[in-house]
């Protein structure tokens, strides 16, 4: 079973910067892909940025070039870099885990851009 932790998010004025944080609970996290995704109010969730167990990266389009997704295997940690921030980018962040066939997904962190 694996538990996963965001933390990180907070409010921050158009233009600024956060940092997000997922703490997971697992044997190795480096099995596994891992994903950020997003859900604001009335919207359904969108993947926001993931990471494949060898480092590969992706991208939703409104976020390259402002975000960064990274992974610190030995500190079964996944992070989110937010910079450049709008308010569209206001929203619930989750952080998933994913090896098929299953997938976790942590409680959320609210990101509020105003």
């Amino acid at each position: 079973h694996v538990q996963l932790v965001e933390s990180g998010g907070g409010l921050v004025e158009p233009g600024g910067s956060l940092r997000l944080s997922c703490a997971a609970t697992v044997y190795s996290l480096g099995i596994y892909c891992m994903g950020w995704f997003r859900q604001a109010p009335g919207r359904e969730r969108e993947a926001v940025a993931t990471i494949e167990a060898y480092g590969t990266t992706t991208y939703a389009d409104s976020v390259k070039g402002r975000f960064t997704i990274s992974r610190d295997n030995a500190k079964n940690t996944v992070y989110l870099q937010l910079n450049s921030l709008r308010s569209e980018d206001t929203a619930r962040y989750y952080c998933a885990a994913f090896i098929h066939p299953s997938a976790y997904w942590g409680q959320g962190t609210q990101v509020t851009v105003s």
